[in-house]
């Protein structure tokens, strides 16, 4: 009987211990599993039973506290050496990032980065906080794979990123070798004047200092007024305005930032006319932005588009963007010199996609929708299709990038033509100065000549009464044309010297 009793208790004890095993083995196995941001349950399982109980809005909340959590998948891959990509000097592992309007807080910044994105944009964030337009705000095209969404800056205000923001560099210090890049996109307040700029300067001031980035919203549909903000001459003040407070912030240590001074980055509409995306090279050029985000949502709702909720007001996003976006992409690509960068944005589902944004002139590119319907294996699976595909190719990302911003950017002139144009406003100039100097000349000599003009006497010949003058006609001089001409041939000097350097393609330096 007790060698009985003992063996029951010997094979209870080794049962329990198998059970025990077997369970850490599983709960190990399934958490590795869930861990792993290419495990299928992400895309095939999790995504599809949160949009079955969740509306959109509370999706996105929850997926941003998830990933602010601590416990959230990482991408356990590793970037293909085909992805690397340099953007203003410095070397990134892959081209994909993650747009603005995901973390509007900087809650997830950490969680974010294991993912596998080098560009993380958190925001737009406005100096004070605001709740946005009313709910319901966010509406899922499922057919479309597409989101609208009229969220209207919702966003906890500048002091409260300012603290989270300090938080996660404390305990993730800058280094200047580090390959992500950390981006805020800056927003106005509802309730500032449509064209003030102040909203802008005071988030430059702030979080200049703090990323790598700083982007200049401007074409946000759901905050009234600010697209106009994209109208030539208020763009030109307020990026000049903007370049100028960044230049003003204190320079950095390079060994522990990538750059001096942060970035600035102008973020601009799909819902563009060619002209208008000429009016935007143009002051992107003049006021030293160092890259601009093509685009942003759309107020178009194209033909394709099959869901219902496409009659909600606010911005398309997802693949019915794509097209919209390549074709301004290309158009600005077209504008501006191979040394300002483009990223860009807007229906990025698949390789294909990513792939059409490099071949119109796109350094990197950014992803929103695709990750907010297929979770957080995407980037992933973007990045990995995409290092198959420029392997079928035998071609790089850079390689890529690089043939398209060859043809598509504009050219600087040869060293042989720059001669003839130096050679050309040379004579220009110097045509207008001899004839501007012999102007001067003839009207001196004739004051000389009124002035000298001998008066009449008893022995000269009488001469018949001068018409009558007013005291005033009396009291005026002969007048020396001389300022007035030196006025117009400076003027024309600076017009010369201005076409010189819009044919040579010379644009401000940005600051480093």
């Amino acid at each position: 009987m007790a060698s009985s009793s003992t063996s029951a208790k010997t094979g209870s004890s080794f049962r329990t211990a198998v059970s025990v095993a077997t369970l850490a083995v599983t709960g190990t196995a399934l958490t590795l599993y869930y861990l792993d941001s290419r495990s299928a349950i992400h895309m095939y399982g999790i995504m599809p039973i949160a949009r079955s109980v969740m509306d959109a809005e509370t999706g996105h909340k929850f997926a941003v506290k998830a990933l602010a959590s601590g416990f959230s998948p990482r991408d356990m891959g590793t970037d293909d050496k085909s992805l690397a990509v340099e953007l203003w000097g410095h070397r990134l592992s892959n081209p994909v990032g993650l747009a603005a309007g995901f973390d509007k807080d900087g809650e997830a910044i950490d969680g974010l980065f294991k993912l596998g994105f080098s560009w993380v944009e958190i925001g737009s964030v406005t100096p004070k906080p605001q709740e946005g337009n009313p709910k319901p705000r966010v509406f899922r095209l499922t057919e479309d794979q597409a989101i609208i969404n009229r969220y209207g800056f919702p966003s906890q205000g500048h002091a409260v990123v300012l603290s989270r923001l300090r938080s996660y560099l404390a305990t993730h210090p800058p280094t200047s070798s580090s390959q992500n890049i950390l981006a805020i996109n800056l927003g106005k307040n509802k309730s500032s004047a449509p064209d003030s700029t102040t909203d802008f300067l005071t988030g430059v001031a702030k979080f200049g200092p703090l990323v790598d980035v700083l982007v200049i919203n401007v074409s946000s549909p759901n905050t009234p007024g600010l697209r106009g903000m994209q109208g030539r001459g208020l763009l030109e003040e307020l990026l000049s305005e903007v370049v100028k407070a960044r230049d003003a912030l204190p320079a950095r240590s390079k060994e522990e930032w990538k750059w001096g001074k942060a970035k600035v980055v102008v973020k601009i509409a799909p819902d563009l006319s060619e002209k208008e995306i000429g009016d935007i090279a143009e002051a992107v050029k003049s006021s030293g932005v160092d890259g601009v985000i093509v685009s942003n949502t759309t107020i178009q709702r194209p033909s394709e588009v099959k869901s219902i909720n496409a009659v909600e007001t606010g911005g398309l996003s997802g693949p019915p963007l794509h097209d919209l976006s390549v074709r301004a992409l290309r158009t600005l690509r077209t504008q501006l010199p191979a040394s300002v960068p483009i990223i860009g944005c807007g229906g990025i589902s698949t390789a294909s996609d990513a792939i059409d944004f490099a071949s119109a002139g796109a350094t990197l590119v950014q992803l929103y929708t695709s990750f907010a319907y297929g979770g957080v294996g995407v980037p992933r699976r973007v990045k990995d299709d995409i290092a198959s595909a420029l392997s079928s190719k035998s071609t790089t990302w850079a390689k890529l990038v690089e043939t398209s911003v060859e043809v598509l950017a504009p050219k600087p002139p040869k060293p042989e033509d720059m001669e003839k144009i130096f050679n050309k406003q040379a004579a220009d100039l110097k045509a207008a100065l001899d004839g501007a100097g012999r102007r001067v000349a003839m009207g001196e000599e004739l004051v000389l000549l009124k002035e000298e003009e001998p008066t009449n006497s008893g022995s000269e010949k009488s001469t018949p009464p001068e018409p009558t003058q007013s005291s005033e006609e009396k009291e005026q001089k002969p007048t020396n044309p001389a300022p007035a001409l030196k006025e117009t041939v400076e003027k024309s000097v600076a017009d010369l010297i201005k076409e010189a350097e819009a044919a040579l393609g010379i644009s401000p330096s940005p600051a480093q």
